[in-house]
């Protein structure tokens, strides 16, 4: 089935444009691959992710990932299943997964842009603030799995600790 709508088509902007501009006013290291791909790096607290936008004009969509630099061993992936599965339960927007090649942990999510014409700076801050704000949120589990020997569930439930007081 197709939901059909009558509308005046407004021609599409490349939203990679308006990201670049956002990049370059954060001074972040960046390579635009592309008119359809643009890589970044962007410091966190935990480590550097590496953002990766990819443009399909003919969806609409705007593909977005933000992987670790961090390498999971074969061995530890099932429990990293897992972990991805106890964490995108906790997630409203986009989801985590593995880049299977490289074996890095990853945030990615794809908006939809069909209609709007393009996006609009703040989009481009919110969707970047809330990528690496899951991924410093999450970082910890990963490395609890992979690197401490947790299981999943003690790795999350030991980096979602919240304190309480001050020292």
């Amino acid at each position: 089935m197709s939901v059909a709508l009558v509308y005046e088509d407004q021609p599409q902007g490349n939203p990679l444009d308006i990201i670049e501009q956002v990049v370059v006013t954060n001074d972040w290291v960046y390579d635009r691959r592309a008119d359809d791909e643009l890589a970044v790096e962007v410091p966190g607290q935990w480590c550097n992710y590496s953002l990766y936008f990819a443009w399909r004009e003919d969806m609409a969509a705007l593909h977005f990932t933000a992987a670790f630099e961090m390498k999971v061993p074969v061995h530890k992936r099932p429990c990293l299943y897992e972990l991805l599965a106890i964490i995108n339960e906790k997630l409203w927007l986009g989801h985590f997964g593995l880049w299977e090649e490289e074996g890095a942990p990853m945030f990615r999510h794809t908006p939809l842009l069909r209609g709007s014409g393009s996006m609009v700076p703040e989009q481009v801050e919110d969707l970047v603030d809330i990528a690496i704000g899951e991924c410093e949120r999450f970082y910890p589990s990963f490395q609890f799995v992979v690197w401490g020997g947790k299981s999943a569930r003690e790795a999350v439930s030991a980096s979602l600790l919240e304190t309480v007081g001050e020292a």
